[in-house]
């Protein structure tokens, strides 16, 4: 074995020592308490048949893009269905993206410049700090949700401020304050981007669309490979961004376009969104009825994302397995994706999941904490 691979199996021993080594999962059978598919319509029938009525309706759009929007991969069915997006959203544009990760390397890797201050909340995904890596402003972490420490590093930061945030966190399940951010970056001029991954579809078009401040963020990333129930992304905000982004935006110049059927796909679940809203009233009630159940109080209340932390890797690994145990499906989270000390089963609840499974789940949660 060279010294490269050697190097290589080294690293590999640590994570396995550390008990944090990953691997991929083999596809399980169970109760579903860990997909991002909150309103279930990766697994719903009713839209699977429209995608198949699509699909008759656009035999060829099934093909390969063939490549970057730039190249050969741009369509007119794709450029139909950003405007369709933007007015959605009610923003001035949309541009479709492979995925989010793509989506934080273009916004965060162009838009900040030399000199410049980029101000992220210290959990925030791991694809906004990859493409700030690629940027040469400099960059500090703000205490999670702590608005006072973000206003005395806005005070400290020089050239352009661009502040990054989630608009409802992934692995801890709570919501950024957006209406005081975008205060806050309007006191300082400073453009405030918004990552929505979990909030489009869990709450209808997003956070900021409910409580109308889209248009009062610099830019906004929905993705559709949660609740949406399939894959890509958009990024939202104005004609002038998306002109910038398809001009300097390596990860989105670079990287072959989707199909023209993913984007009528992504239409589609706007379509079935709009016309099913009770399904999100469905997992609201899941929502509740699990709060109901008093877990812990350290729950947020109106997040379908419940973690359930362990401070012994011992003790979690158990969990998991006790869970798997009684058919349950669900996701062991350990450093480095959370902070050493905060590692987590991260429940999901879903619009799918009854009543039942939830007092089952519940009944079994209490019984490994209070073991």
């Amino acid at each position: 074995m060279n010294s490269v691979q050697q190097r290589l199996v080294n690293q590999l021993m640590v994570r396995e020592r550390e008990g944090t080594l990953r691997f991929l999962p083999k596809t399980l059978n169970g109760i579903d308490f860990y997909s991002n598919d909150y309103l279930g319509f990766a697994r719903n029938v009713e839209l699977q048949e429209r995608l198949h009525d699509l699909l008759r309706q656009y035999p060829h759009s099934v093909k390969g893009a063939t490549g970057s929007r730039l190249i050969s991969g741009n369509s007119v069915i794709t450029m139909e269905i950003e405007e369709f997006i933007a007015k959605e959203h009610g923003v001035d544009a949309a541009l479709l993206l492979p995925s989010g990760f793509v989506g934080n390397l273009s916004l965060f890797s162009v838009l900040p410049q030399k000199g410049d201050t980029i101000l992220l909340d210290e959990k925030i995904h791991r694809s906004v700090i990859d493409g700030c890596r690629l940027s040469p402003a400099k960059r500090w972490k703000f205490k999670h949700n702590n608005l006072n420490h973000l206003e005395e590093l806005i005070q400290r930061s020089s050239g352009q401020i661009w502040i990054g945030v989630e608009s409802l966190y992934s692995m801890d399940g709570d919501f950024a304050p957006l209406s005081e951010l975008v205060r806050l970056a309007h006191k300082y001029s400073a453009a405030l981007i918004v990552d929505e991954a979990h909030a489009i579809g869990t709450f209808g078009l997003g956070l900021l669309n409910k409580f109308g401040l889209q248009n009062q963020v610099f830019a906004s990333l929905v993705t559709y490979g949660k609740a949406m129930g399939h894959s890509g992304a958009a990024i939202l905000g104005s004609k002038v961004l998306i002109e910038y982004l398809i001009n300097y935006a390596s990860a989105f110049i670079y990287s072959t376009a989707l199909s023209d059927f993913h984007a009528l796909a992504i239409k589609e679940s706007y379509l079935f969104l709009k016309n099913n809203k009770l399904i999100i009233n469905g997992l609201m009630g899941n929502v509740d009825y699990f709060n109901s159940l008093i877990i812990s109080d350290e729950l947020h209340r109106d997040s379908p994302i419940k973690p359930i932390k362990f401070k012994d890797l011992k003790k979690l690994q158990q969990a998991n397995e006790t869970l798997l145990e009684r058919g349950f499906l669900n996701c062991g989270i350990k450093a480095p994706t959370v902070r050493e000390g905060e590692e987590r089963i991260r429940i999901c609840l879903h619009a799918f999941n009854s009543k039942e499974e939830i007092n089952l789940l519940g009944d079994i949660l209490k019984e490994i904490m209070h073991e």
